[in-house]
């Protein structure tokens, strides 16, 4: 999944109150009960919570399609999440034991981490049907992206995350090559290696498809036709172990994607270049310092339409045009342990961003008047900081509290935006600066009475300032256009969790988490009374408050040797219960987050052959905020299989949507499908990945 950051905005991460970060090892999510300090807007809900890695906006239709490397060093705050990093070594780990990275930067066996936390392994996404990392999100119950609309189709304003850039660089030789039907073609390759203290990698991915017919046929015009896309990137890593605790890291990163949204005047397209440089000191006494610095420069094009209401005519509606770029940098503090009545491992923190944007639209009015507003020019600068301490205590093996405080400060300035009307008049418009902070509390417990049960439980405080995108960028999806608010204020929530897990003798792990979030002033997009003089018929607003509440069940059932069962299911409650000056909203259910998910998955896995059969279950969700815009459930089966070939070569097979159920993935003004039926072969080459089935094949020991 690729998908460059929009730096004129500050992303948020849409994985229903989850964070998401990627390792060689696979996918780790974990509940940010932990975090406790970055807003997580729309629990469970609309948009998703934390800035580990920004996946998707509120205006892009979907997560993207190949591969975009970004770490916590350069996505994500210090300190602002428990994101777990699942280490290369997990799977050997011994009696099965799976080890994680958490915010202290302390590995952890996975079942002492006090939060619910879900990981998805390295070979859980080699034998995933799903093409792109969004869509294998999509299939965890516990975590949503924004729309339903996949990355091959999405307007590219969103982030991906990549699956090996936060692995130990070592000696390997990847490959991965595929074509599909709707002119699918992928292909991926990454070199590494490593001499003696200095490690270097290079990756590059391509994809590109003709997409689908996303209007349904009932509604489609002459101007609709399929969705294509092209997406390039590439990646370049060094590492170098100065000394024995002294390490050095630098990162660079190209990104190209452009997009066609079904009709000529809908595209769109993205340039990012980026850059990440880290060090980590560790010493025997004083502990381990971490520094983090990163830049990042963009730029976004997209043209929008006017279409006809019986879609046989469309006219460019609006260029915009968006250079932005982004810096920052973190400083943190791991202490050694403390004994005191227990063991204390302390962390602080601090760290800085900045983020500016400028936004330019030439506007082409239906019709033109002396006043017909043809040009607009925003631009905004943000600065945001925040400092954090923390207090992991471990009173005993089956007793442990985490504790965090964390203060943050955001400032806008240098707001401005200047509009032209067609008769040469021109208005300037100074945004005041504006600044506001806040304390963030969290606090955490797990205990385990058995060796075989762990109960979890906490409750924490976030907040998220509205971002420039927010506040000063309108967007367009499908016909609907939504306006920007310079006024917004910040989101602020209140949660909390408890949830229990229980290990059987027979490989059967189950789990229950429940959870209820208050979130004040949530942005959301508005549907106006009356439309702006414009014409635009919704607006970014700060409503009263939403009550997100629900639960999690999960459970992992090793059947057999090579078997595997996967079972989820999610039901949230996503009710606005305060809207001044919106009273029809109160009692709506928050748009684009279906009340109840669910996932089933057998998976084979042997020396030769391995397979994956899944079923994913959506319920009902609304596209708007009115609930005037239904979209029913679905269900939808995917396949996988992989068969080794010889040396280190495989051959693999997947289906996506095998029984082409067709169901909407959004009513943005038309109606929009979900992916169809969708299929691709290819071949996979991974060094070392199928050393164990050379063994079995000589008949020696597999361990």
């Amino acid at each position: 999944m690729t998908r460059p950051p929009d730096f004129f905005r500050s992303l948020i991460v849409p994985l229903g109150q989850r964070a998401a970060v990627l390792g060689a090892s696979g996918l780790v999510l974990l509940l940010p009960g932990l975090a406790a300090a970055q807003p997580v807007p729309h629990a469970r809900g609309e948009t998703g919570a934390l800035t580990t890695t920004p996946v998707q906006d509120d205006d892009a239709a979907g997560a993207s399609a190949t591969t975009q490397t970004q770490d916590d060093e350069t996505g994500a705050r210090a300190g602002t999440t428990d994101a777990t990093i699942a280490p290369p070594s997990e799977s050997s780990a011994p009696g099965g034991t799976r080890t994680v990275v958490t915010a202290t930067r302390l590995p952890r066996p996975l079942r002492d981490v006090p939060a619910t936390t879900v990981v998805i392994s390295r070979d859980e996404f080699e034998r995933s049907p799903t093409l792109t990392q969004d869509a294998l999100v999509r299939t965890l119950p516990s975590a949503a992206t924004f729309r339903r609309t996949p990355s091959l189709v999405a307007d590219p304003t969103a982030q991906g995350l990549n699956l090996r850039g936060l692995a130990p660089i070592a000696r390997a030789i990847d490959a991965d090559v595929s074509v599909g039907n709707q002119g699918t073609g992928f292909f991926g390759a990454r070199v590494a290696d490593r001499w003696k203290r200095v490690g270097v990698s290079l990756e590059a991915e391509g994809l590109t498809s003709n997409g689908y017919r996303i209007v349904p046929a009932a509604q489609r015009g002459t101007i609709d036709g399929d969705t294509p896309s092209r997406h390039l990137t590439g990646l370049a890593r060094v590492e170098v172990q100065a000394t024995d605790d002294l390490l050095l890291s630098a990162r660079a990163g190209l990104f190209r994607e452009s997009q066609n949204g079904g009709t000529k005047y809908t595209v769109a397209s993205v340039d990012l270049a980026w850059f990440t440089g880290g060090a980590r000191l560790r010493t025997q006494d004083t502990g381990t310092f971490e520094l983090g610095l990163y830049g990042r420069t963009q730029h976004f094009a997209q043209n929008r339409a006017r279409v006809s209401e019986d879609r046989n005519y469309e006219i460019r509606s609006a260029f915009q045009d968006v250079p932005a770029n982004d810096q920052g940098g973190s400083f943190v503090w791991t202490g050694p342990g403390l004994t005191l009545g227990g063991t204390h491992v302390l962390a602080a923190g601090v760290d800085a961003r900045r983020s500016a944007g400028t936004a330019q639209e030439l506007l082409f009015p239906a019709t033109y008047t002396p006043t017909s507003l043809f040009a607009r020019t925003t631009r905004g600068t943000q600065r945001s900081g925040g400092l954090f301490v923390q207090d992991l205590y471990t009173v005993s093996p089956a007793l442990e509290f985490a504790g965090t405080l964390r203060w943050d400060v955001w400032r806008n300035r240098d707001g401005y935006q200047l509009e032209s009307r067609a008769d040469g008049d021109t208005t300037a418009t100074d945004f005041a600066p504006r600044t506001a902070g806040q304390l963030s509390p969290r606090l955490a417990a797990r205990l385990r009475p058995r060796d075989w049960l762990t109960l979890r439980a906490s409750a924490y405080r976030a907040f998220r300032a509205p971002t420039l995108n927010e506040l000063y960028r309108p967007f367009q999806v499908g016909t609907i256009v939504t306006a920007a608010n310079p006024d917004l204020g910040a989101e602020r929530l209140w949660g909390t969790e408890a949830g229990v897990e229980a290990v059987s003798p027979g490989g059967l792990t189950g789990r229950v988490t429940g959870f209820w979030n208050v979130l004040d002033a949530p942005v959301t997009n508005v549907t106006l009374a009356t439309p702006l003089p414009d014409g635009t018929t919704r607006q970014r607003q700060n409503l009263g408050q939403a009550r997100v509440r629900g639960v999690e069940l999960g459970a992992d059932w090793s059947l057999a040797r090579h078997w595997t069962l996967l079972a989820a299911y999610t039901f949230v409650d996503p009710v606005v219960t305060q809207a001044p000056g919106q009273p029809d909203l109160v009692g709506r259910q928050l748009p684009q987050d279906p009340r109840h998910r669910g996932s089933l998955s057998v998976s084979f896995d042997a020396s030769l052959i391995t397979a994956t059969a899944q079923l994913r279950v959506l319920g009902p969700q609304y596209e708007d905020d009115l609930n005037a815009r239904g979209m029913g459930g679905a269900a939808i089966v995917d396949l996988f299989v992989s068969r080794h070939l010889f040396w280190k070569l495989a051959a693999f097979a997947a289906v996506e949507n095998l029984f082409d159920r067709s169901y909407l993935a959004g009513r943005a003004g038309v109606d929009t499908l979900a992916p169809p039926f969708q299929a691709r072969v290819g071949l996979r080459l991974r060094d070392g990945v199928n050393a164990r089935s050379a063994r079995e094949e000589r008949g020696a020991p597999v361990h």
